[in-house]
Protein backbone atom coordinates (compact mmCIF):
# COMPACT_ATOMS: atom_id res chain seq x y z
CA UNK A 1 0.00 0.00 0.00
CA UNK A 2 1.05 3.77 -0.23
CA UNK A 3 1.54 6.17 2.30
CA UNK A 4 1.03 9.82 1.74
CA UNK A 5 3.48 11.70 3.61
CA UNK A 6 1.80 14.50 5.44
CA UNK A 7 5.31 16.57 6.06
CA UNK A 8 5.69 19.79 4.13
CA UNK A 9 8.36 19.25 0.98
CA UNK A 10 11.18 20.91 3.29
CA UNK A 11 10.53 19.47 6.84
CA UNK A 12 13.58 18.82 8.62
CA UNK A 13 12.29 16.86 11.29
CA UNK A 14 13.46 18.31 14.89
CA UNK A 15 12.92 14.91 16.16
CA UNK A 16 14.89 13.09 14.67
CA UNK A 17 17.52 16.01 15.49
CA UNK A 18 16.90 15.00 19.24
CA UNK A 19 17.33 11.09 19.09
CA UNK A 20 21.05 12.05 17.47
CA UNK A 21 21.98 13.75 19.80
CA UNK A 22 21.06 17.31 19.27
CA UNK A 23 18.62 19.90 20.02
CA UNK A 24 15.04 20.04 18.42
CA UNK A 25 13.32 23.23 18.02
CA UNK A 26 12.07 23.68 21.26
CA UNK A 27 13.48 20.72 22.96
CA UNK A 28 17.33 20.43 24.17
CA UNK A 29 19.05 17.26 25.08
CA UNK A 30 18.27 19.18 29.01
CA UNK A 31 15.04 18.09 28.17
CA UNK A 32 15.56 14.20 27.41
CA UNK A 33 14.38 11.54 30.29
CA UNK A 34 15.77 8.51 28.73
CA UNK A 35 17.55 7.36 25.35
CA UNK A 36 18.42 3.86 24.34
CA UNK A 37 19.68 2.47 21.05
CA UNK A 38 15.99 2.39 20.34
CA UNK A 39 14.01 5.15 21.78
CA UNK A 40 14.00 8.39 23.49
CA UNK A 41 11.68 10.41 25.46
CA UNK A 42 11.46 13.84 26.58
CA UNK A 43 9.53 16.07 28.05
CA UNK A 44 7.13 18.12 25.97
CA UNK A 45 7.67 21.51 24.78
CA UNK A 46 4.06 22.16 24.90
CA UNK A 47 1.43 21.77 28.85
CA UNK A 48 -1.94 21.19 29.40
CA UNK A 49 -3.07 23.40 32.22
CA UNK A 50 -3.94 20.49 34.56
CA UNK A 51 -1.30 17.87 33.53
CA UNK A 52 2.18 19.56 33.40
CA UNK A 53 5.38 18.04 32.02
CA UNK A 54 3.96 14.96 30.49
CA UNK A 55 6.51 13.30 28.23
CA UNK A 56 6.93 12.30 24.57
CA UNK A 57 8.61 8.61 23.57
CA UNK A 58 10.42 8.46 20.18
CA UNK A 59 11.59 6.09 18.29
CA UNK A 60 14.85 6.73 16.94
CA UNK A 61 14.50 5.92 13.41
CA UNK A 62 12.05 8.34 11.61
CA UNK A 63 8.71 6.57 10.88
CA UNK A 64 6.01 9.27 9.79
CA UNK A 65 3.42 7.57 11.97
CA UNK A 66 1.82 4.43 13.14
CA UNK A 67 1.45 2.57 9.94
CA UNK A 68 4.90 2.50 8.67
CA UNK A 69 6.96 1.81 12.39
CA UNK A 70 8.09 -1.35 12.30
CA UNK A 71 6.22 -3.91 14.77
CA UNK A 72 9.80 -4.26 16.47
CA UNK A 73 9.56 -0.88 17.66
CA UNK A 74 6.28 -1.60 19.74
CA UNK A 75 8.32 -3.39 22.85
CA UNK A 76 10.44 -0.66 22.89
CA UNK A 77 7.85 1.92 23.16
CA UNK A 78 5.54 0.72 25.74
CA UNK A 79 8.55 -0.58 27.84
CA UNK A 80 9.85 3.21 27.62
CA UNK A 81 6.17 4.25 28.23
CA UNK A 82 6.11 1.92 31.24
CA UNK A 83 9.35 3.66 32.88
CA UNK A 84 8.16 6.66 32.49
CA UNK A 85 4.77 5.89 34.00
CA UNK A 86 6.39 4.62 37.36
CA UNK A 87 8.58 8.01 37.25
CA UNK A 88 5.36 9.90 37.34
CA UNK A 89 4.01 8.02 40.23
CA UNK A 90 7.00 8.61 42.42
CA UNK A 91 7.42 12.13 41.28
CA UNK A 92 4.35 13.31 41.14
CA UNK A 93 2.18 10.99 43.36
CA UNK A 94 -0.20 11.22 40.52
CA UNK A 95 -3.81 9.36 40.40
CA UNK A 96 -3.11 7.73 37.24
CA UNK A 97 -1.39 7.45 33.61
CA UNK A 98 -2.62 8.29 30.50
CA UNK A 99 -1.22 7.53 26.56
CA UNK A 100 -2.33 8.33 23.50
CA UNK A 101 -0.71 8.58 20.05
CA UNK A 102 -2.08 10.52 16.90
CA UNK A 103 -1.68 9.73 13.63
CA UNK A 104 -2.33 11.94 10.50
CA UNK A 105 -3.88 15.21 10.52
CA UNK A 106 -7.66 14.21 10.82
CA UNK A 107 -5.92 11.80 13.84
CA UNK A 108 -4.90 15.29 15.28
CA UNK A 109 -0.93 14.28 14.56
CA UNK A 110 0.80 17.65 14.21
CA UNK A 111 4.64 16.65 14.31
CA UNK A 112 5.52 14.32 11.18
CA UNK A 113 7.72 11.78 13.29
CA UNK A 114 6.14 8.79 15.60
CA UNK A 115 5.38 9.55 18.89
CA UNK A 116 3.57 8.73 22.26
CA UNK A 117 2.35 11.07 24.82
CA UNK A 118 2.78 10.20 28.26
CA UNK A 119 0.66 11.98 31.02
CA UNK A 120 0.22 11.91 34.00
CA UNK A 121 -3.73 12.06 35.48
CA UNK A 122 -4.98 13.32 38.36
CA UNK A 123 -8.66 12.49 39.30
CA UNK A 124 -10.47 15.22 38.16
CA UNK A 125 -7.78 16.92 35.82
CA UNK A 126 -10.21 17.41 32.52
CA UNK A 127 -7.92 16.23 30.43
CA UNK A 128 -9.81 15.35 27.10
CA UNK A 129 -12.15 17.58 27.81
CA UNK A 130 -9.31 20.97 27.82
CA UNK A 131 -7.26 19.68 24.84
CA UNK A 132 -7.02 23.48 23.60
CA UNK A 133 -6.10 24.63 27.10
CA UNK A 134 -2.26 24.45 26.57
CA UNK A 135 0.92 26.65 26.35
CA UNK A 136 4.40 26.41 25.86
CA UNK A 137 6.28 25.84 29.27
CA UNK A 138 10.10 27.55 29.22
CA UNK A 139 13.26 25.60 28.68
CA UNK A 140 13.48 26.04 32.57
CA UNK A 141 10.38 24.63 33.69
CA UNK A 142 11.44 21.27 31.15
CA UNK A 143 14.40 21.06 32.28
CA UNK A 144 13.89 21.11 35.58
CA UNK A 145 10.65 18.43 34.76
CA UNK A 146 13.22 17.03 33.49
CA UNK A 147 15.87 16.66 36.10
CA UNK A 148 13.45 14.86 38.52
CA UNK A 149 11.83 12.23 35.92
CA UNK A 150 15.66 10.90 35.39
CA UNK A 151 16.40 11.36 39.62
CA UNK A 152 13.06 8.72 39.68
CA UNK A 153 14.49 6.38 36.92
CA UNK A 154 17.96 6.03 38.30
Amino acid sequence: MIRISHAPHDHVCTFCAIAAGGDGIRTTQAHVVFHDADVTAFVASHWWLNNPGHVLVIPNEHWENIYDIPARLGSPILAASQRIANAFKEVDGCDGVSTRQHNEPAGNQDIWHFHQHVFPRFVGDDLYTRHLDKAPASAAECASRAAQLRDALA
